[in-house]
């Protein structure tokens, strides 16, 4: 059996020092008592449709989640719709938040101190950023998914190390090396968060992420699913092992003190869940127009890569924005990334590819990219 990592360690020494002062947390359902601690002031959180010209939603179920997951917003469905995502990807829990930005900020700041040292990818989403920063811990990035420059770090610096990556860039639509950052992380003792949010849906067996499709379920310390993006809904979940989630439910900040999700989207979160294994035929047809896609649009620099996001450079805040203009006017849907969002010089075009987009709408959009923009010369143009 492996050595225990530290900042595991940490985790547990802490949650014991709050249970021997009485002050650990645990969620409890409470949906079958009389409702003496939400905040539905005037019971607009349940549906009254003789009052309201709206369908019920169905009986006993809450419009809102009428308080936090520790107040009163927790409840069976809650519960279950957790067991059925930590199952269908291959881990002991999880815990859903009610966004993706809440489970970035709070999974990182929840689960390390100012002793810990984060090593991050330099493209790391917003939410994983301010999380790093809420956390006090002494953080540092390394080159865009360069194992090398990790390892440099990881030699030079000290630990304990928690390092952040996602597996699929929503930028640059490039994967992660997972395998080889998370030898390295065994390597030293280390623990590897991975933002699934652009993966799950798309990526492994039933869609279950890039983790899974390599096999790294249990070799990471968490994962943050999303359904905002693949699966169509709203919210978020970390998941982990109960160590994690029972630390997560003490010590993050953005699940203590928000609002749960209400019923109806935990409902259309396990509809979406309950999909998956059956949607190849939408993965396949995605993987088909992905791949018509940049048959017909020209290559130069960057990764080639067969992931739904593909990204065509523009240099230029203005020549981005005149770009998706003119595709917009078009009939297009295509939006510019600008500086700061990304490197000045590196502004960009994002395109993001869908099952159910045509073969016809595919052709004109990448004939029109290959001549975008009043200005911009074709060699400005390119595919990463």
């Amino acid at each position: 059996m492996s050595k225990e990592s530290l900042i595991r360690k940490n985790m547990r020494s802490r949650l014991a020092a709050q249970a021997d002062a009485g002050l650990l947390r645990s969620l409890a359902v409470r949906d079958h008592l009389v409702d003496f601690s939400s905040n539905d002031y005037l019971g607009l959180a349940r549906s009254f449709p003789e009052i309201f010209d709206i369908e019920p939603l169905g009986i006993g179920l809450r419009r809102g989640a009428t308080g936090s997951r520790l107040v009163s917003g927790h409840s069976s469905l809650c519960q279950e719709v957790e067991d059925r995502i930590a199952s269908f990807h291959l881990s002991d829990s999880a815990l859903i938040f009610s966004s993706g930005y809440l489970a970035n900020c709070s999974l990182i700041s929840a689960l390390v101190n100012r002793h810990t040292t984060i090593l991050y990818d330099q493209l790391i989403h917003a939410s994983l950023r301010d999380g790093i920063r809420l956390s006090a811990a002494k953080a540092y990035s390394f080159r865009h998914n360069d194992s090398a420059d990790l390892e440099a770090l990881m030699k030079r610096l000290s630990g304990p190390y928690l390092i952040v990556v996602e597996s699929l860039y929503s930028m640059d639509g490039d994967r992660a090396p997972l395998l080889e950052i998370v030898a390295l992380a065994e390597r030293f003792g280390a623990e590897v968060i991975v933002d699934e949010a652009h993966s799950v849906g798309v990526e492994g067996p039933d869609g279950r992420g890039l983790v899974s499709l390599l096999g790294l379920d249990s070799r990471v310390l968490a994962r943050t699913v999303t359904f905002g993006k693949a699966l169509g809904c709203h919210g978020a979940a970390v998941v982990s092992d109960q160590l994690v989630r029972q630390a997560l439910i003490n010590h993050a900040r953005g699940f203590v003190f928000s609002t749960a999700l209400p019923e109806h989207s935990l409902l259309e979160i396990k509809r979406s869940y309950q999909a998956l294994p059956y949607l190849s035929r939408q993965r396949s047809e995605l993987a088909v127009n992905i791949q018509l896609f940049r048959s017909l649009c020209q290559k130069s620099e960057g990764a080639d890569t067969d992931s739904p996001i593909q990204v065509v450079l523009v240099p230029g805040n203005r020549e981005v924005l005149r770009a998706a203009t003119q595709l917009q006017e078009s009939g297009f849907s295509v939006v510019p990334i600008r500086a700061p969002s990304v490197p000045a010089g590196r502004e960009r075009l994002r395109i993001c590819l869908h099952s159910f987009n045509v073969d016809k709408d595919i052709k004109t959009l990448a004939a029109q990219l290959n001549l975008v923009g009043h200005g911009v010369t074709q060699e400005s143009v390119c595919l990463l």
